[in-house]
């Protein structure tokens, strides 16, 4: 069995991957001693193994004089805020202003270590109007902190060095992996917050435009001794004198008519009879004298 071409593909590969990582951040940032501070600080965090273990990177180097402002924190914050500046794609001078609708969000080494609280895991780059290319969180409502400045290092296309004029500090760093962690990069503008919802105010009842009934003298209902029903008399109905005797006024007197067939007092047609019964009795009685 001829080896020859199982041992000339053995080192083809293995002449291939060295060469695919051998990029090595902290011998590229020796040779520029301004950001002596970020190479250090890389190394004390272990991230600069991380980035030379990765085929494609481009990191945000920032100067020692911007990173006075972060370099008293602990290293654990340290290594959080600077592994938000490491980006896993490649992006050189050409590239990054050449980006797609002029924004862009950009996953970063914070965002695949799972220690990234909601979006802080994310950058947002965009092409401003005047030709500037600004950085920032991508978390909803944070600003572009910092501008590109230059190209410092590039090895195409597997690392790439690029100088920003500030660090940039994700939004909260204090709530470690968030539990509703996502993977996925969120849109390139932030997403518009809904307005809280107001429960409605309980309706309130219309005046009724009549009186209720309980309220209502006249609203009770007494029957006649006929059964039929008659609104009870109210107040406004009720005797407005009494009669000389005592008696309520319009109440019929002792000597009046009483309703007919109550035996109460002669009718006038009875009057008349009688006195005609009289005369004639009285005729009778004068013809036996004579």
């Amino acid at each position: 069995m001829d080896l020859a071409p199982a041992a000339s593909l053995t080192l083809f590969l293995s002449l291939l991957f060295p060469l695919a990582a051998s990029h090595n951040i902290t011998k590229m940032l020796a040779q520029l001693p301004d950001f002596s501070t970020f190479s250090d600080l890389l190394t004390q965090t272990h991230l600069a193994a991380d980035i030379n273990s990765r085929s494609t990177v481009t990191i945000l180097a920032v100067s020692n004089g911007a990173m006075s402002s972060v370099s008293d924190e602990p290293i654990d914050t340290i290594k959080k805020i600077l592994s938000l500046h490491v980006i896993l794609d490649y992006y050189d001078d050409n590239k990054i202003h050449k980006i797609s609708n002029h924004s862009a969000i950009l996953t970063t080494l914070f965002q695949a270590s799972g220690d990234a609280a909601g979006q802080n895991g994310f950058l947002n780059v965009t092409d401003m109007d005047n030709g500037q290319i600004a950085f920032g969180s991508a978390v909803a409502g944070s600003s572009l902190t910092a501008n590109f400045v230059k190209v410092l290092a590039t090895q195409p296309y597997n690392i790439s060095v690029l100088q920003i004029s500030s660090v940039i500090v994700p939004a909260n760093l204090s709530g470690g992996a968030s539990s509703n962690h996502s993977t996925k990069p969120p849109g390139s503008s932030p997403t518009p917050t809904a307005a809280p919802k107001t429960a409605p105010a309980p309706p309130t009842a219309a005046p009724s435009e009549a009186p209720s009934e309980a309220a209502s003298p006249r609203a009770s209902v007494a029957k006649s001794p006929s059964g039929k029903t008659d609104d009870a008399p109210g107040p406004s109905d009720a005797p407005a004198s009494a009669g000389i005797d005592g008696s309520p006024a319009g109440a019929p007197s002792d000597d009046a008519d009483g309703p007919e067939g109550d035996g109460g007092g002669n009718s006038a047609a009875d009057r008349v009879v009688a006195s005609v019964g009289l005369a004639v009795a009285s005729g009778f009685a004068m013809l036996g004298a004579l």
